[in-house]
């Protein structure tokens, strides 16, 4: 099966940008989406062959997630059953006969670490929902997980030391995620590569210049993990200031 995730920084704009002549070209079986800044109505998304589950935010033009899925799945669920965690519309869970499919949007710590304690909230959460999944079948979780978690998966660790995205906490959090029975596929299948990101600020020519950060995710359950095909990351595809990620597997 083909996965792509992509964080589209606002899907209204990122649909002027060349994203349904990308859908189409990648015709990927399951297509995530994070940060969709939507409300339910306002867009018109014509996917044929897609049955599309949605997560708003109650803050309106904020987060947001989705799953196009050609394959109906068996169930749908919304959040991670934490009612303080669930108001932001961060997941989607589809469950399918051979596997569970998750795609997250975690919250970014925010400058200063302001908003960390929800971070460590969230991230203890997820961590338990993925758990009690692959208890029950394989999983296959998708995120803008908002975290570079080596320094090899970010241009400038030096500088970002203890910044949001690549804090002691957060990546330490990502390790016992890791450590719960996940692999990070495109690092299982290319352990030694370097300038391999996903997201680049808009600032300082970065995305030009290629000073960027990975953390943009598939991961798997590590019984899964001899079954990773293809581990793509789409840098050449603009729209966004994330380009999208994918994975080929049999699941």
């Amino acid at each position: 099966m083909k996965f792509v995730s992509w964080n589209v920084n606002g899907l209204r704009a990122c649909l002027q940008k060349g994203f349904e002549e990308f859908f189409a070209s990648v015709d990927a079986d399951i297509f995530c989406l994070q940060e969709t800044k939507l409300q339910a109505g306002q867009v018109d998304l014509q996917l044929p062959g897609y049955a599309q589950f949605w997560d708003y935010a109650e803050k309106k033009g904020y987060s947001g997630t989705a799953v196009f899925s050609k394959a109906t799945p068996l169930s749908v669920s919304y959040g991670l059953g934490v009612p303080e965690l669930d108001t932001e519309g961060r997941c989607i869970t589809l469950e399918y006969e051979d596997f569970y499919l998750v795609n997250c949007y975690t919250p970014n710590a925010q400058d200063g670490l302001k908003r960390i304690d929800h971070r460590m909230a969230w991230d203890d959460a997820y961590r338990a929902h993925l758990k009690a999944l692959d208890a029950k079948k394989p999983v296959v979780a998708c995120a803008d997980y908002n975290v570079a978690h080596q320094e090899v998966d970010l241009k400038n660790p030096g500088p970002n030391r203890g910044n949001a995205g690549f804090s002691d906490e957060e990546r330490g959090k990502f390790t016992e995620l890791l450590a719960a029975g996940f692999t990070d596929t495109f690092r299982f299948k290319n352990p030694d590569a370097v300038g391999a990101y996903s997201w680049w600020s808009y600032r300082f020519n970065a995305r030009k210049n290629n000073a960027g950060w990975r953390i943009d995710y598939f991961l798997v359950s590590d019984r899964l993990k001899d079954k990773i095909a293809e581990t793509p990351i789409y840098a050449e595809v603009f729209g966004s200031d994330h380009c999208p990620v994918g994975l080929t597997i049999e699941v």
